[in-house]
């Protein structure tokens, strides 16, 4: 592949938070990084559109563990903190119910419980318990499951014991169920898995965690939105002499003897290396990148049959003018609709485009100015919806107007009085837009959805079972999705990967095929 004195290269395809990552680390351990992506500017699924003077952030908007941030620049001997500023959420987020009533989620312990006594007092109790049960998830899930790789069945047999004492196999709901009686707090105890994908009546009760990050840890805006922390990536890739390569699309990854070889561009060209990272979808990985290629375990059969994480409807708009309104109307809101288990079950089972909606709405121009011109507000509405893998899918191209005027009248009934004399921006993201934009398999938000048996050992590993020199990242391999999630991806890999057994140089010119 190279000869024994030419410096060690490695491919990294896709230059989402996963990508990003995992170059980092790699450079730090003495590869010739380069870094290829089919859009026009870092960040994957955390990178931004600017339109009409308003800086729309497309995917995720807040950081839930800083830390491993700033362990991530440590190993590569840099400091986060003089490359981004994160802000602290005052409160962390608010949830508005059809009846009018809401909760609050602050930083302050007793501001927290304080909401929970207005709301129901007799649950104060089960909610202690529920974020002492959290706290004993997070310890066994995340600082030890989601840091280590999970690729040899011996390490899941090592766990099961922990997982069966920890039960597990109840659900995210049914666990938040057994500690509080209150609908409401029923709720606010069990959303969070939509966040990284997944069903929280089906999602294992390990991903109440999340809870604990949150009061452990804060929920933090970077100053610039997420676009900023990747960007802050990629100078650090550059600084170590990696380079990145925007604009250009991965079509197949090379074998030779054996073993991965690097990439082959649309179009034909050629990029050799020692060691190949895809931080693209491991549906996508398999499925298409090693389509020419016999698979023994992730066949196009066994990623046909996967649960995939749902679709996102997202919209993105500006306001003109409504800086000083809306002043109950925060950083971070989600507004419940009328039902919870039926509308997750429109989601995830039935494949159904409900008529009714629960929003999360993100309002970065109370906290970032920059995201907006002078007394604007920027705005971005999500709204999950079934992927593209049902029978009865959704034509979005007759859907997408009628849906969004439906997020409108909500929107201005329950939030943003007003709302649709101020819009002067707009843009929409359907499932569509994430299988063309980020080659997501069925317009996916979050890759594999997180059940328990698509978890740990059963996701696709970080090191390819199917190709020696292919190892993987980001929201579809272990430990999975979210911000802390793909960072974690690129932790997992760097243990996997040897350091590179040869000098540093600058990574290798392209070849004509």
């Amino acid at each position: 592949m190279t000869d024994s004195h030419a410096p060690s290269q490695a491919i990294v395809i896709g230059a989402g938070l996963g990508g990003l990552a995992s170059a980092m680390r790699l450079g730090a351990k003495g590869y010739a990084v380069t870094v290829i992506d089919k859009l026009d500017r870092v960040g994957g699924r955390g990178s931004s559109i600017t339109q009409g003077g308003h800086r729309f952030d497309l995917g995720p908007t807040i950081v839930t563990v800083p830390q491993g941030l700033r362990d991530l620049w440590a190993a590569c001997g840099r400091d986060f903190d003089r490359d981004v500023t994160l802000k602290p959420m005052k409160p962390f987020y608010e949830i508005r119910w059809p009846d009018g009533s809401s909760f609050r989620l602050h930083a302050d312990k007793s501001a927290t419980e304080a909401e929970v006594e207005a709301l129901s007092p007799d649950d104060l109790p089960g909610f202690r318990k529920f974020l002492s049960d959290a706290e004993d998830r997070y310890w066994f899930g995340y600082e030890d499951l989601g840091r280590r790789p999970m690729n040899e069945l011996w390490e899941l047999v090592k766990v099961l014991p922990r997982f069966v004492w920890l039960r597990a196999d109840r659900s995210v709901y049914a666990h938040a169920a057994r500690r509080v009686r209150d609908p409401r707090l029923r709720f606010a105890l069990s959303f969070h898995p939509l966040f990284i994908g997944g069903d929280p009546f089906r999602v294992t009760s390990m991903y109440i965690l999340v809870s604990h990050l949150e009061s452990a840890f804060g929920v933090h805006y970077a100053m610039g939105g997420v676009q900023a922390i990747a960007e802050a990536m990629a100078n650090v890739i550059r600084d170590q002499g990696g380079q990145l390569k925007m604009s250009t699309e991965v079509d197949e990854i090379l074998v030779e003897k054996g073993r991965a070889a690097g990439v082959r561009l649309v179009g034909g060209t050629q990029i050799k290396a020692d060691v190949t990272i895809s931080n693209a979808d491991a549906g996508h990985t398999y499925t298409r990148l090693l389509r020419n290629r016999s698979r023994k375990r992730w066949t196009d059969a066994k990623v046909k049959r996967q649960r995939w994480s749902m679709g996102l409807f997202v919209w993105y708009f500006g306001t003109r003018g409504t800086a000083k309104m809306w002043s109950d109307v925060g950083h971070h809101t989600i507004v419940v609709g009328p039902r919870y288990r039926e509308h997750i079950k429109d989601i995830f089972i039935r494949g159904k485009l409900a008529d009714d909606m629960s929003l999360y709405v993100h309002r970065p121009s109370v906290t970032d100015p920059s995201v907006a011109p002078d007394g604007d507000d920027t705005f971005y509405v999500l709204s999950p919806v079934p992927h593209l893998g049902f029978d009865n899918g959704v034509d979005w191209a007759v859907e997408e107007d009628p849906y969004r005027q439906k997020m409108l009248a909500m929107l201005e009934e329950r939030l943003l009085p007003g709302l649709s004399d101020r819009v002067t921006e707009s843009l929409v993201f359907t499932p569509e837009t994430f299988r063309d934009r980020y080659l997501s398999p069925l317009g996916s938000g979050f890759s594999i959805e997180p059940r328990i048996l698509q978890s740990a050992y059963f996701r696709p590993h970080n090191v390819s079972e199917e190709l020696p020199g292919l190892y993987l990242a980001g929201a579809g391999t272990h430990p999975g999705a979210g911000v802390p999630g793909v960072i974690g991806t690129a932790e997992v890999m760097g243990q996997l990967v040897p350091d590179a057994p040869r000098p540093m140089a600058p990574p290798l010119p392209m070849a004509a095929e």
